[in-house]
């Protein structure tokens, strides 16, 4: 067992502070009324150079009054795919204060169809919220010209 005596400052817990601090007042912030909103707002923040050429998955933090308090790139990958950590998506949404969650991603494709990863991933997130208390509201999958909605389709 290695000796402490060398340190004795090794079970001190670092002092750590959160706070928020918005750089858009309350009112100006959008709102949030169904997922055609959620697309349109998408849209505002996705590169249109890329959203063909590669994938990205991004969400939209939302307060308890539906109005978006930011949005936060969780991963870019390839062609076919990107890597998606929940922890990070939870992450983000716990610094923000966030109550509720839209994840987005696009498909380069043009499909809109969801793949079994983009379903594998909406269910862990969703019973990871559940136990946060942070709801889950939709999960779309955008093309520059539609959506794919799984609460829509009522796959959420």
């Amino acid at each position: 067992m290695e000796n402490h005596a060398k340190n004795p400052n090794w079970g001190t817990v670092s002092e750590i502070q959160l706070h928020y601090k918005s750089r858009v007042k309350a009112a100006e912030r959008p709102l949030i009324t169904s997922s055609k909103s959620a697309y349109q707002i998408a849209l505002q923040i996705w590169n249109p150079n890329t959203i063909e050429f590669f994938e990205e998955f991004k969400i939209l933090l939302l307060n308890n009054s539906n109005k978006v308090l930011g949005a936060y790139e969780i991963s870019s990958g390839g062609i076919t795919g990107t890597v998606v950590d929940i922890r990070l998506i939870f992450a983000a949404a716990l610094k923000a204060n966030a109550t509720g969650i839209i994840m987005i991603h696009n498909h380069p494709s043009g499909k809109l169809i969801a793949s079994e990863a983009d379903k594998q991933i909406t269910a862990k997130v969703k019973a990871a919220s559940k136990i946060l208390d942070i709801q889950l509201l939709d999960h779309l999958i955008i093309t520059p010209e539609n959506y794919y909605s799984f609460t829509d389709e009522g796959a959420l």
